[in-house]
């Protein structure tokens, strides 16, 4: 996901928006603000990270008023170093004032993502492994956090339980055995989705292998687990590894071999980057 369709985010923007104004609206601008005062103010970073939910804050402003016009001095995907202007937004002040934090909100949080994985990316990048997110997103906000990964360099893993088949370890336990599970699979679903299966043993990924997946998910196995697992594969198959990854272990888990490493961690525990709106 490289690019948001305003009709996948809009709903969003407006639910949040009505979660800030609530029944009366922003009482305190409204009380000191006159209507026809206009400002011009600029969106800041306040410290170094990799932009994204440009074109989100953006449509929050308008959203509150289709007189603000927000221009932009970066793109998403760019790195900024503190003090760098974002944007530049001008208007009717109380307009202006009432998105606000609605539209920072956004801003950081994406942009949080997007230098998170940026990072990561780069901390990898000797072993040729890519970084992927998850389905741990925050819940009605997994297109933007996953379109956030995407800008900071990541790649994205399915968008939902229809996108693939994951074959997980309690979908094992009631099939009896990583074959069958294969098996029922294999008769449900179409020709062209991908099945990919969790193992946490050798044992498991030979029996995977055997069964004729295209993907094995290697789950909370330790670094010598992990080579020994990418030596059996021998490239046959796509090598997934998960389970507890962060900015500390990617670069050691990266080279063991595996093409992908899975991270939850981007989108449910990435820092928010610290972004403000200064007149």
């Amino acid at each position: 996901m490289t690019k948001l369709d305003p009709l996948i985010y809009e709903p969003l923007l407006r639910r949040a928006l009505a979660e800030d104004l609530g029944r009366a609206g922003d009482l305190t601008t409204s009380a000191i603000v006159p209507a026809d005062v206009s400002v011009v103010a600029r969106i800041v970073a306040r410290e170094r990270g990799t932009v994204a939910g440009l074109p989100i804050a953006a449509r929050v402003f308008v959203l509150v008023d289709d007189r603000i016009d927000f221009q932009l001095e970066v793109t998403d995907g760019d790195v900024v170093e503190p003090g760098t202007v974002l944007a530049r937004v001008s208007g009717p002040a109380a307009g202006i004032l009432t998105a606000e934090r609605t539209a920072l909100n956004f801003l950081g949080h994406l942009s949080g993502i997007a230098t998170a994985t940026a990072a990561m990316v780069e901390s990898v990048r000797p072993h040729g492994a890519r970084v992927a997110d998850t389905r741990k997103t925050t819940p009605g906000l997994r297109a933007l956090e996953k379109y956030a990964v995407r800008q900071g360099g990541g790649v994205n893993h399915r968008f939902g339980l229809d996108d693939a088949v994951l074959i997980k370890d309690n979908h094992l336990t009631v099939a009896g055995s990583v074959k069958e599970a294969v098996s029922r699979v294999r008769r449900s679903v179409g020709h062209l989705v991908k099945v990919e299966v969790e193992v946490d043993t050798l044992d498991q990924l030979a029996e995977a292998l055997d069964a004729g997946v295209d993907a094995v998910l290697l789950d909370n196995m330790t670094i010598d687990q992990l080579r020994a697992a990418v030596d059996l594969v021998g490239h046959s198959v796509i090598t997934e590894a998960s389970g507890g990854i962060g900015p500390d272990t990617a670069p050691a888990i990266a080279a063991t071999g595996v093409d992908l490493l899975s991270v939850g961690y981007l989108t449910h525990s990435a820092p928010n980057l610290d972004i403000g709106l200064d007149s």
